[in-house]
């Protein structure tokens, strides 16, 4: 996965324009990337990529950068 596939897959994840998600992307910035959209992103994550995210990643998440930083980690490339 390239890092606009994965810069895709987070805009419509969240419902968000995909102009608007970049690595420098704010979670604040993303209305849907609230507590319940932080479980369906840990849901979707575990579906689509296997990984599943412990507390320090879910505490740790401030920009989409860091959600790339975890799909690098984790062995999807972006």
């Amino acid at each position: 996965m390239t890092q606009e596939e994965a810069l895709d897959w987070i805009a419509e994840l969240f419902e968000e324009p995909r102009e608007k998600i970049t690595p420098e992307t704010d979670r604040k910035a993303i209305p849907a990337w609230d507590s319940l959209g932080v479980l369906t992103l840990m849901a979707a994550l575990d579906e689509k990529f296997n990984i599943i995210l412990s507390d320090k990643d879910v505490r740790g998440m401030e920009k989409v950068a860091d959600l790339l930083q975890i799909l690098r980690r984790n062995g999807k490339p972006t």
